[in-house]
């Protein structure tokens, strides 16, 4: 390794050291969201310094092999040995220490919105919802719908979910999350069809990371307009006979949020600055990462079929991934919640293009 990546390898040793020691102070403790802040870091960082400690000790090891093996032959396979070991390691750290997203370990805000095709598109939106809502089950996260507009055939022309994931895993909702945002299209008979023709329709996904505590955004009272409404169900007929279910609309960008599952009025309200606290804080992102460069992965924002992510084939069983060339004929396995391979494929993908470019600023520097 290069004396910049020790120097910086032994500041994150540091810095596991010092989290260590906050966390086993008790006071820390009485703070929920800073202990779990900090539980996150210290578990991002461990695997690093588990490796930088393998390596060191591997690095000693191959020294003595070799001063042995200037005196002993016999010694030469433990050189090679080691030699193979050393390298493996160094590549693994090196890995570890291209930078994460900074958003990984944070639990994701969903929002499905169908598009062209008309209930049939609908009717995807809510496929979508539940093939989210089962993966999210198999690995243990909870799932919380916070506001839905349904058809009339029972899917949803727009639902607003919250997907969130208990301990201090680094890699949190958003690390899996996040490749989802994107129009989603489907090829399939619907069931409003009646000569059995296949039809193509979309449904529109944006995921954002649920805002920390301190968020850079700042909103101003006098920005927003607040409506309150019934919650609604099937059809947009109501379910209640309260004004509890609220609107929130961010007039200087024309966000609209709305909640409608919780208990009250102000629950609702208080629900609903969450999200559009976590909203702008993504459109805050997404605006500085743009001015940095083109952004590789922004999300679309318009549910037209020609501008696809990911196309779901009814007749031939297939999911096709258009950013990486993914596919398998799998379908309906994938809408049961088993999407592993395609969101291995893409951190496959992405961890690639960091690990590239992470090299090529090397080179440059």
């Amino acid at each position: 390794m290069t004396s910049v990546a020790d120097n910086s390898v032994r500041a994150l040793v540091e810095e596991h050291a010092g989290l260590e020691a906050r966390l086993a102070d008790p006071d820390v403790h009485a703070d929920q969201a800073l202990a779990r802040r900090l539980g996150r870091r210290y578990a991002e960082l461990a695997p690093i310094v588990a490796t930088a400690g393998e390596l060191e000790r591997a690095e000693a090891d191959l020294v003595d092999a070799r001063e042995l093996a200037g005196e002993d032959p016999a010694f030469a396979a433990e050189v090679e040995s080691l030699e193979t070991s050393v390298a493996a390691l160094r590549d693994r750290l090196a890995e570890l220490l291209v930078p994460r997203d900074p958003a990984d370990a944070q639990d994701v805000v969903v929002e499905v919105k169908s598009g062209e095709g008309g209930e049939e598109s609908a009717l995807f939106a809510g496929d979508l919802l539940r093939m989210y809502s089962r993966y999210a089950e198999r690995r243990g996260w909870k799932v919380a719908v916070l506001s839905a507009t349904e058809s009339d055939l029972g899917g949803f022309k727009d639902v607003t979910a919250t997907v969130t994931a208990p301990g201090n895993d680094p890699d949190g909702v958003w690390a899996w999350f996040k490749y989802e945002g994107g129009v989603h299209r489907v090829q399939r008979v619907p069931v409003t069809e009646s000569q059995g023709r296949i039809h193509t329709s979309a449904a529109g996904v944006l995921v954002y990371p649920e805002a920390e505590e301190a968020p850079d955004v700042e909103i101003d009272e006098k920005d927003l307009r607040i409506d309150v409404f019934r919650s609604s169900g099937k059809g947009g007929q109501g379910v209640n006979t309260t004004d509890s279910a609220v609107r929130i609309t961010h007039l200087p960008t024309g966000v609209v949020v709305s909640c409608q599952n919780e208990r009250s009025q102000l629950q609702n309200k208080a629900r609903a600055m969450d999200v559009l606290r976590s909203r702008l804080q993504a459109i805050a992102d997404e605006q500085q990462a743009e001015a940095a460069s083109a952004d590789r992965r922004s999300q679309v924002r318009t549910v037209d079929r020609s501008e696809r992510v990911r196309t779901y084939n009814f007749p031939e069983n297939r999911i096709s991934d258009h950013r990486i060339g993914y596919k398998s004929h799998d379908l309906d396995r994938v809408l049961d919640g088993e999407l592993g391979g395609v969101l291995d494929a893409l951190r496959a993908a992405d961890r690639a293009e960091r690990l590239a470019s992470a090299a090529s600023e090397e080179a440059r520097s």
